[in-house]
């Protein structure tokens, strides 16, 4: 279920303000019902009318894609950046699910339906997310003990479900963390918590979805399966270290 003035702004009739305004002047019915209150929620299933013409329900679309460096996980950026839309051919109003920093990689999901983003980002379902870290430094056992324990990050006491040691090169090494909820820049501060530094940051996997062989900048479309896996409520949550 989403707001019916958000819904209206997907389908791309009309700005979010501009579909509010609509609502407002009676010129919006739902099952040929008048709506006039801005918090009023809709379904897909529901027939939306503006102006006696019926509002077309966009196909839905959902992707995953290996993003590379140097793109922003927004539709638009105030500084010119590029997108991770950029990358996908569709004319479909997508976005991302969930996000990336400018310089992290790896797996992303794109869609635009809600229903389904909000089944992967909503904290209460606890989607694992798993990330590789390259860090400057030796991290020590009891390093890794801790961020499994917990640190606090900006007064949150933040867990990793995971945290192992993959690999140390000279004075760096490369660990494995995986967390289920997603603060903004989260691993990078507990990373720093802990007086270590982040020098790339990759996600290889959230929930069922990996990237398999998709190389950076590649995307694929998501099977039915796939799909249906997240929507049916039948979304089943890897466990750490299969």
């Amino acid at each position: 279920m989403e707001r019916l003035q958000k819904k209206i702004a997907e389908s791309g009739y009309a700005s979010r303000r501009k579909a509010e305004e609509l609502i407002k002047a009676g010129k919006v019915y739902v099952n040929d019902i008048l709506v006039t209150e801005l918090g009023t929620k809709v379904s897909d299933k529901d027939i939306i009318r503006i102006n006696d013409k019926v509002l077309e329900k966009e196909k839905k679309e959902y992707y995953i894609l290996n993003k590379p460096r140097g793109y922003v996980s927004t539709t638009k950026d105030e500084l010119g950046r590029k997108s991770v839309i950029e990358l996908i051919d569709t004319k479909a109003r997508i976005y991302p699910v969930g996000r990336l920093d400018y310089d992290t990689t790896g797996l992303l999901l794109l869609t635009n339906d809600g229903d389904f983003a909000n089944r992967i980002m909503h904290p209460s379902h606890e989607i694992e997310k798993s990330y590789i870290a390259k860090l400057n430094g030796i991290i020590t056992p009891s390093v890794l003990m801790r961020l499994k324990e917990g640190v606090e990050v900006d007064g949150v006491l933040l867990k990793a479900k995971k945290a192992k040691l993959k690999k140390i090169n000279d004075n760096s090494s490369i660990v494995q963390i995986v967390i289920t909820d997603g603060k903004n820049h989260q691993i990078k501060k507990m990373f720093e918590a802990v007086g270590l530094l982040v020098d790339k940051l990759k996600r290889e996997r959230e929930g069922i979805f990996t990237l398999d062989k998709l190389a950076s900048g590649e995307y694929r479309k998501l099977t039915k399966e796939e799909i249906m896996s997240v929507l049916s409520q039948k979304y089943k949550i890897k466990k750490s270290g299969k």
